[in-house]
């Protein structure tokens, strides 16, 4: 199947738009790459930290005040 492409806007501050266009000259990739690449990651990041959380739901739950009681007794504050 062909990559499929979607036109949309987006608003950004224009010292932001300044660094993508110069740093667009300089990598050779356009706006567009760029900030589907940062799209990527930052999706890739979530899914890493959804599969985390996943991990971790048989985990005993702490509240606040007895993690810090047990941070205390450790003597890491």
């Amino acid at each position: 199947m062909a990559n499929q492409t979607k036109r949309t806007t987006i608003y950004m501050d224009q010292d932001l738009h300044k660094a993508l266009r110069m740093k667009s000259v300089e990598t050779s990739k356009s706006i567009s790459e760029m900030i589907n690449d940062a799209v990527k990651v930052s999706l890739s990041e979530d899914a890493e930290d959804l599969a985390a959380f996943d991990e971790r739901t048989a985990e005993p739950l702490i509240g606040y005040e007895e993690m810090v009681k047990k941070l205390k007794l450790d003597g890491r504050i």
